[in-house]
């Protein structure tokens, strides 16, 4: 099997990596765009070759690229609070949309990264449908830039060509490269760690309390689970959802987390930045009706005990 896998240094892509060569997978050419730390996730995986991801369009879009069985493009900007609407359009929608036609034209199976971003408040509830997902408001721009590519996915007719995967709150080994952008699980470790405290954004609505605010957390390994499944059914077709189906708030976390550290609970309420109340989503839960009705019944790994075992890693900086 040949795969060529953008963003494969990056989180869930240098996880997904792993993922493969632990099935013996290897020949895999890995696109990405390499920090002073992104780097770390390669070392021990096994893959035929690398190359920058604007080299690598450029290839495409001159023909050079060998055709692969697999394109699988998790590659992307994920920072939720940038604000370069070209950049991130750019590299979300614009660099996602000539994959997309490339594998088309070259009869790829491709497999892209959507996100729970796209579902914004939650008003129009979290089903995965696509007439559902045509009515959806995403709350910030990096939302819309993944919005717009399942939009142009589904008005293309290709939502049953492409497999889709709307990540939920992801958490887990080789995020340690994405700074502000990690997960509240690794934020709460290093916090409660170096101070004995957790801080957690207070609630600006009357229906939610402080730290009440309920997420959809899903472990890394679970994500790769679900990639896995529709590499080994390339048959299985659509836009799905990637979470647990279980809502969990941040003071539920950081109990949690207290308590697998052995230490008394402190939680500090802050003001959250107003650049982020205009953007924040209080609630998302996914729907995965669909990914069961497509055949995936695996079981997600125990809230706790995932974070238990992500806090192993964090404690020694391991890698997957």
């Amino acid at each position: 099997m040949k795969v060529i896998l953008t963003g494969g240094a990056g989180f869930i892509g240098s996880c997904l990596l792993w993922k493969l060569n632990e099935n013996g997978i290897t020949d895999i050419l890995v696109v990405d765009h390499l920090d002073d730390l992104k780097w770390k996730n390669l070392i021990n995986k096994k893959f035929t070759d690398y190359i920058e991801k604007d080299e690598f369009i450029k290839f495409i879009c001159e023909g050079k690229v060998e055709r692969p069985d697999f394109l699988i493009h998790l590659g992307a900007c994920t920072r939720t609070t940038e604000k370069n609407a070209s950049y991130i359009i750019n590299n979300n929608y614009i660099y996602s949309r000539k994959l997309a036609e490339w594998a088309v034209k070259n009869n790829v199976n491709f497999l892209y990264a959507s996100s729970a971003a796209t579902y914004g408040g939650g008003e129009n509830g979290f089903s995965d449908d696509d007439k559902n997902t045509l009515k959806l408001k995403p709350l910030n721009l990096y939302g819309f830039s993944k919005h717009l590519f399942d939009l142009w996915v589904i008005n293309n007719g290709l939502s049953d060509r492409f497999v889709g995967f709307k990540f939920f709150n992801v958490f887990g080994p080789n995020e340690y490269h994405k700074k502000d952008m990690k997960s509240v699980v690794a934020k709460a470790f290093y916090q409660i760690k170096e101070n004995g405290v957790l801080r957690l954004f207070k609630s600006y609505r009357s229906d939610f309390k402080d730290g009440e605010q309920k997420r959809d957390f899903i472990y890394v390994k679970d994500v790769v689970d679900v990639i896995y499944y529709f590499i080994e059914n390339p048959d299985k077709k659509g836009i799905f959802n990637v979470g647990t189906g279980k809502a969990r708030s941040f003071n539920e976390l950081g109990e949690c987390i207290f308590e697998i550290l052995g230490k008394e609970k402190r939680i500090e309420y802050i003001d959250m930045p107003e650049d982020v109340k205009k953007h924040y989503q209080y609630f998302t839960k996914a729907n995965i009706e669909k990914l069961r009705r497509a055949g995936y019944d695996k079981e997600f790994t125990d809230f706790k005990r995932a974070i238990s075992e992500y806090i192993e890693y964090l404690k020694e900086g391991k890698h997957l």
